[in-house]
């Protein structure tokens, strides 16, 4: 342990111990659907006009980063409190069902009666990236400022996701939302944040989405966007194979105040950067890293490991998992992100977003047993490989 973290702090089991804590080691809140995946075997598809279109049987879960990401760190043996709001129709109960079915709790869940509870229909061909029809239900009615500091208390880290799918998070500029993140924070608990991409014909996409991360970023300690969603928010696109030009914009979006930045840029890997403020990092809270000297000011990226693709929901949100699972074992940078896209290639192996994480000592076993990595382009000389690790850092 560095010796300015504080001792005081708890570290609590490590991931996949099989010791569960008394109280749950993280919240995670914001948005939850029910996900209908039909089974596409052939085409793109697409409906047309007057067609009918042939599918096989629909896999039906829980999605939304409620779910996906929360579900999977139960899965992979951190104890997790699921914070949402659902309605009282049949997708609603169908939801806390299947979350019970996972051995997870419902029992934080918010029912609105006689609202819609939130769906999504996944448009997942084969070899073809997916699409979504979704409607938000009653995420739109999410209350921020319905999580109290009773609820907070003990948690060491709080995840909060998909604020573009969420009205009431995105209509007052995140000023809700980053207030209970530094109320969170005061309290001694770690912030993450998710995103996902706002519609750009509906309300969420004529939001001024730079204006909210300027007012929400400060209060966020590991901020996991989407290479695309971060462009889009940030009005400036970045090429996922050239890794000095993410990293540019890792950088921009690190001067907004968080103090660590994980980028999923799909099949091509994940990349994560670090503020060089020592003060930033010891402010993160219960899951603050423990070699600082090791993390701050470094950029890192891990390539994607080989697998069969049976469906690619969920990717990123149990990516997020696994990136939070090692945060709380106090794993180094590179074994963070080597864990964490090992979560993520699990997911990709079945068709929805959960079934297929495992726990995370299988996770490791197969990471430990050489699970070969995708292939990548050469990068640039500033970028060194740690072969033992399957990662490359630059620093400076």
């Amino acid at each position: 342990m560095a010796a300015t973290q504080s001792k005081s702090i708890p570290r609590g089991n490590p991931v996949g111990s099989g010791e569960a804590q008394s109280i749950p080691a993280v919240m995670v809140a914001g948005h939850i659907c029910l996900d209908i995946i039909p089974s596409l075997t052939h085409g793109d598809g697409g409906v047309l006009p007057g067609a009918l279109v042939h599918v096989g049987p629909a896999t039906v879960s829980t999605g939304g980063a409620v779910a996906n990401t929360g579900l999977a760190l139960h899965r992979l043996g951190v104890k997790t409190r699921l914070i949402a709001r659902v309605g009282d129709d049949l997708f609603g109960r169908g939801i806390r069902e299947l979350i019970r079915r996972h051995g997870a709790d419902d029992g934080a869940f918010v029912t609105d009666p006689g609202e819609a509870t939130s769906y999504t229909i996944v448009i997942n061909p084969p070899g073809i990236d997916r699409s979504f029809l979704h409607c938000p239900g009653v995420n739109d009615r999410f209350e921020v400022e319905a999580i109290g500091d009773e609820q907070l208390r003990g948690m060491r880290l709080l995840h909060f996701g998909y604020p573009p799918l969420m009205r009431r998070v995105y209509n007052d500029g995140g000023t809700a939302l980053m207030r209970l993140l530094a109320r969170a924070r005061r309290l001694g608990v770690t912030t993450s944040l998710d995103m996902c991409a706002p519609d750009p014909k509906a309300e969420s996409g004529r939001v001024d989405w730079l204006a909210f991360l300027k007012r929400v970023l400060p209060q966020v300690d590991m901020f996991a966007p989407s290479l695309d969603e971060l462009a889009v928010m940030m009005g400036r696109a970045a090429d996922p194979c050239d890794l000095d030009e993410v990293r540019k914009l890792a950088e921009a979006t690190l001067e907004l105040g968080p103090a660590m930045l994980c980028i999923k840029m799909g099949m091509h890997g994940l990349l994560a950067a670090v503020t060089s403020s020592q003060a930033r990092l010891q402010q993160c809270g219960a899951a603050q890293v423990q070699d600082m000297p090791a993390w701050r000011g470094r950029a890192s990226w891990t390539p994607c490991f080989k697998v069969n693709v049976a469906g690619t929901t969920g990717a990123g949100d149990t990516t997020v998992a696994g990136i939070i699972a090692a945060l709380l074992q106090g794993a180094a940078l590179p074994d963070m992100l080597t864990f964490a896209v090992a979560v993520g290639a699990c997911c990709v192996e079945q068709p929805d977003a959960v079934s297929g994480i495992p726990d995370a000592a299988t996770v490791r076993g197969r990471i430990s047993a050489g699970w070969p990595q995708l292939p990548h382009a050469p990068l640039a000389s500033n970028w060194q490989h740690e072969p033992k690790r399957g990662h490359w850092s630059t620093s400076g």
